[in-house]
């Protein structure tokens, strides 16, 4: 069984969580949760039964379970969930956090290069989370 992502973004203002896993051989599919608030937005889930006997399994299983992280972190920033994410009359982007707030003032939102992370690509910001998780 692979060790799961789990990462939070700052998207219009609202963090959401994003959770992939592995439930494991018995039991073979890969679940990927986005979530507000401790709310389910959406969900995407892969069987992937179909492959277990394939060579070094447990990469091909990580590198699905990174594309399918990846491709959640996309669909979440190209708007996909806003209607499920922001329905109650909310106006996205319109709202800030006291947090948000804080970590523009103390220089706490910079990249370790110095760079704002809302100037960072989606593709940038995956890459620097994928690589700050241990193997």
């Amino acid at each position: 069984m692979v060790q799961g992502f789990n990462h939070n973004i700052l998207y219009k203002g609202v963090v959401f969580h994003v959770q992939t896993e592995d439930s494991g051989l018995k039991n073979p599919h890969i679940t990927t949760l986005l979530y507000r608030d401790g709310t389910i937005i959406a969900s995407k889930k892969t069987d992937y039964s179909d492959i277990i006997t394939v060579e070094m399994l447990e990469k091909v299983v990580e590198d699905l379970m990174k594309e399918q992280h990846k491709d959640m972190l996309r669909r979440l920033k190209a708007g996909e969930f806003d209607s499920r994410a922001f329905a109650d009359g909310e106006a996205p982007g319109q709202e800030e956090n006291a947090s948000g707030r804080e970590q523009r003032q103390t220089g706490e939102d910079q990249t370790p290069g110095g760079t704002s992370k809302r100037e960072q690509t989606l593709d940038d910001m995956i890459l620097e989370y994928l690589a700050s998780v241990k193997d």
